[in-house]
């Protein structure tokens, strides 16, 4: 799939986040194993990054225990 630049553009001035990182964490999340740690800590970053959150890291450690124990839902409406 290929996105202009038009694209690319309307994207980063509504989110604040540029096309680069968007590619980076597209790219983290499919290439990597998303049960390694450091991965998942990685990915973490990423997104507080891009969102401004502070992640804790009692929080931290519950996401990564969640996502290597694989109970995290598979069907959005159960994580609700």
């Amino acid at each position: 799939m290929s996105f202009d630049n038009g694209f690319w553009g309307s994207v980063e001035k509504k989110t604040k986040v540029s096309k680069d990182t968007i590619i980076s964490l597209a790219k983290k999340l499919q290439n990597g194993n998303m049960k390694d740690e450091q991965t998942l800590n990685e990915v973490i970053d990423t997104l507080s990054s891009i969102t401004g959150k502070k992640v804790s890291d009692e929080k931290r450690k519950k996401i990564i225990d969640k996502v290597v124990s694989d109970k995290v839902p598979k069907n959005i409406d159960k994580m609700f």
